[in-house]
C-alpha cells in the first residue's frame, strides 16, 4: 500500500473523533496516523505537522495504554515530531513515556526538567540514561531524584556536571555508598580542583572519593578551573549535530505556541546558542541554512537587520548576539558596535530592508528552480 493510500485510509476514518464509540477504530486510526507521519515527517511543512499534532493529541485521550506505547515508540526516534503530542506522551505513564524520555530529541531541557520535577522516579531513571544530558537536566535530577535515578545519572558517561551539581552529589555520597562508588569511577572529574572549592563537609568525603594522584590535563584544568573540564559550552563555534537537535527542539516548542521572547531569554540565560539561532530561523521564517550562513560569515549586519525588524528589545538582542554560535567569538568591541548599530537602526527601515532582501531571495530561488526544470 502506498503512502497516499495510507493517508486516504487514515483520514477517511476521522469520524471517530466526532463521537464514534468504536474503540478498535480509534486505536487503529491512532496507530496508522502516527505510522504515516513517521514515513513523511522529513517532508512535512509546519502546517502539516500542526494537523498531525492536533489529531494525535485528540486520539491519545481516547485510546488505551497499548496504543499509546506503540505510538510513543514510533515518535521517539524521529528528528522532527509533533511537539505537543510528544510532550503529552512523555508525561504519560512510564510504559508510554519511557522511549520518548530515553531517545526523543524533540524534548527540550525545559520539558525534561518539568517532567523530572512533576513525574515519577521511573520517569527520572529513564531521563538519566539519555545519550545527551546537559548540566541543567543533571542538576534537576540530583535535586529531585532518588538513589536509582541519581546512580544512573552518575554512571552515564554523557552526563555533564557543573561544580554546584558535583557539590550536591558529593554531599549525597555521605549517605549513599552506591553513589559514592560511582562518583569515584568518574574519570572526567578533577578532584584536586574540586577539593579547594567546596565546603568542609563535602571535602571530607572527597578524601575517600578522590584519587589525588590521577593525571589531570593541566591545560584544561588551569584554563577552565572547573570540575568538569572536557567542554566549554557554546565556545567552540557552530556544531552541526547540536544545530540539528536544537532546530528540531525549537520547532517542537513552536508547535506548542511557546516560542516567544521568554523562550529566547531562557536560551540566552543558559547559553543555548544553537537554540537561539534556530529560534531566529523559525520566528523570522528564514530557511535554516540562511541563518547558518550568517553565523559562518560573521554577518552581524544581517542579524542586526533581521532582529531589529522583528521588534526585539535591545537588552534581549544584546543577550542573543552574545549567545549565538558564531564562527569566531565576538570581541567586546564587536558586541559594542553591534548594539550601537541596532539602537541606531529604525525598525521601519529594518522591516523595509528585510522584506526587500526576502523578495530578492525568493526571486533568486525561483530563477534557480526554473533553470533546473528547463
Amino acid at each position: 500500500m502506498t503512502e497516499l493510500d495510507e493517508s486516504h485510509r487514515a483520514f477517511a476514518n476521522f469520524r471517530v473523533l466526532n463521537g464514534d464509540d468504536n474503540q478498535m477504530e480509534r486505536e487503529q486510526l491512532f496507530r496508522t496516523t502516527a505510522q504515516l507521519f513517521s514515513y513523511v515527517s522529513d517532508r512535512c511543512d509546519d502546517d502539516q505537522v500542526a494537523q498531525y499534532d492536533e489529531v494525535l493529541c485528540q486520539l491519545a485521550e481516547l485510546v488505551e495504554v497499548e496504543a499509546r506505547v506503540h505510538v510513543a515508540k514510533l515518535l521517539a526516534p524521529l528528528e522532527r515530531a509533533p511537539g505537543t503530542v510528544v510532550v503529552k506522551l512523555a508525561n504519560d505513564v512510564i510504559e508510554v513515556a519511557r522511549p520518548l524520555l530515553e531517545f526523543s530529541n524533540v524534548l527540550s531541557d525545559d520539558d525534561l526538567i518539568d517532567i523530572i520535577s512533576n513525574q515519577t522516579e521511573d520517569h527520572r531513571v529513564a531521563i538519566a540514561g539519555r545519550s545527551m544530558l546537559t548540566e541543567r537536566v543533571g542538576d534537576a535530577l540530583v535535586d529531585h531524584g532518588k538513589t536509582a535515578s541519581v546512580v544512573r545519572l552518575v554512571r552515564n558517561p554523557k552526563a555533564e556536571f557543573d561544580r554546584a551539581t558535583l557539590e550536591k552529589l558529593v554531599k549525597r555520597a555521605t549517605e549513599d555508598a552506591e553513589i559514592a562508588s560511582d562518583l569515584r569511577g568518574r574519570s572526567d572529574i578533577d578532584w584536586k580542583s574540586l577539593r579547594g572549592e567546596i565546603d568542609q563537609v563535602a571535602g571530607k568525603v572527597l578524601q575517600t572519593l578522590g584519587n589525588l594522584d590521577r593525571q589531570v590535563d593541566p591545560v584544561a584544568a588551569g584554563k577552565i578551573n572547573t570540575v568538569v573540564y572536557n567542554r566549554i559550552r557554546n565556545r567552540a563555534g557552530f556544531n552541526a549535530q547540536e544545530w540539528k537537535v536544537a532546530y528540531n527542539q525549537v520547532k517542537g516548542l513552536a508547535d506548542r505556541k511557546q516560542l516567544d521572547d521568554r523562550a529566547l531569554a531562557r536560551f540566552a540565560r543558559f547559553g543555548y546558542g544553537h537554540h537561539a539561532a534556530a529560534a531566529m530561523a523559525v520566528m523570522l521564517q528564514v530557511a535554516p541554512e540562511i541563518v547558518v550562513k550568517w553565523l559562518a560569515g560573521q554577518d552581524y549586519v544581517a542579524v542586526i537587520v533581521a532582529l531589529r525588524a522583528s521588534g526585539m528589545a535591545p537588552d534581549l538582542f544584546a543577550a542573543i548576539v552574545a549567545t549565538l554560535p558564531w564562527r569566531d567569538l565576538p570581541s567586546d568591541a564587536d558586541k559594542k558596535m553591534v548594539l550601537s548599530r541596532f539602537d541606531a537602526l529604525d525598525r521601519d527601515d529594518a522591516m523595509h530592508i528585510f522584506e526587500l532582501w526576502r523578495a530578492h531571495s525568493f526571486r533568486k530561488r525561483a530563477m534557480a528552480e526554473d533553470r533546473q526544470s528547463a
